[in-house]
């Protein structure tokens, strides 16, 4: 009979107390396993229950680097040591032995960061994991976002964007024998059509257009997929500037997809739709599945959530914490409307 494993620490007692492991355990058959170092569920509802900001990352260089963060020199400098340890164990291929993507962060002025107007501002790129380049013949795609509570919702927009390239590869010829055989000479591996580029934004980027204590997951706890490469810090709006200094150049499309969670009073992609290389992705079937739509979800479920950290012995987040999140809320969309009557 197989053991059961369960990542460690991890409390295996649901709501009703009882820990649901323990035949398992009487059997002698229950393994720990050493999890993955990151945050917990528990921690993320409590941050979307208790509105907290003290996650959020003000810099991800700085923070890497030891200069930010809470603690003393020494243990900055210890923890920016094992978040770029984990940087790159992320960004490994399948084998976990070599780079899988590139991954950059993008440095520029605050105001080009968070601007709606798209500032001309080039900005300098920095490598964090030199990771594979665009090989021949593959199309450059950039896509944005701030991927918050990675969901349904960010992996069919993406692999959506992966689609939609390999339909235009297929028009092109790219899979006929004799482009492939150009590609792969001597039985050499094949590739894919597409060199897919994703900017991630800063915690500061989000929270002042989204507002509340958005986004749940810093910058350095969100993930990706269908992707080649990651730039992090990547501005709210991609001017021509940015675009056109990109690290593997001028992409040959933007994509973006429905927005539902952020419905914005301006258009971000005016300098990718005059370079005539924007793309829209249609309505899918998890497009209303995003940060928003999951705290609410949760917000919905907090008095079972509560009923299950009493008697885990948590703390839970009570009527006062909610009412701070439905203030917070309020003040965000009121600021949203100023900003759609001062357009």
């Amino acid at each position: 009979m197989p053991a059961a494993g369960r990542p460690a620490p991890y409390r295996t007692r649901p709501i009703s107390g009882e820990d649901c492991y323990r035949f398992v355990k009487a059997a002698q058959r229950f393994l720990v396993v050493k999890r993955t170092p990151g945050i917990s569920t528990t921690d993320l509802v409590g941050r979307m229950l208790l509105c907290t900001k003290n996650h959020f990352i003000r810099s991800l260089t700085r923070t890497l680097s030891g200069d930010e963060g809470a603690g003393s020199v020494d243990e900055r400098s210890t923890a920016g040591k094992e978040m770029s340890q984990r940087i790159r164990d992320y960004a490994s291929d399948d084998t976990g032995l070599r780079p899988g993507a590139f991954v950059l962060s993008w440095a520029e002025s605050r105001s080009a960061s968070e601007d709606s107007v798209g500032r001309q501002e080039a900005g300098s790129h920095k490598i964090m994991v030199d990771g594979p380049i665009p090989k021949p013949g593959q199309r450059i795609v950039y896509v944005d976002g701030g991927f918050d509570l990675f969901s349904s919702g960010h992996i069919e927009f993406l692999r959506q964007v992966a689609k939609a390239e390999e339909a235009l590869a297929r028009k092109s010829g790219w899979y006929d024998d004799i482009h492939i055989q150009k590609r792969c000479p001597e039985g050499k591996d094949d590739y894919g059509p597409a060199y897919i580029v994703a900017g991630i934004h800063d915690d500061e980027v989000i929270n002042h257009w989204k507002g509340v204590n958005y986004p749940i997951m810093n910058i350095f706890e969100r993930g990706l997929c269908y992707i080649n490469s990651v730039i992090f810090s990547a501005p709210f709006t991609p001017s021509k500037a940015y675009l056109m200094n990109l690290p593997f150049g001028k992409p040959h499309a933007v994509y973006h997809g429905p927005t539902t969670f952020m419905p914005l009073t301006y258009d971000p992609y005016t300098a990718a739709k005059e370079l005539g290389i924007y793309q829209q992705i249609g309505d899918h079937a998890f497009q209303d599945v995003n940060a928003g739509e999951i705290v609410q979800r949760i917000l919905r479920s907090r008095q079972m959530y509560e009923e299950r950290q009493k008697k885990k012995g948590e703390k839970t987040a009570g009527e006062e914490a909610v009412r701070r999140r439905e203030l917070m809320e309020e003040e965000a969309a009121a600021l949203e409307k100023e900003r759609a009557a001062n357009r």
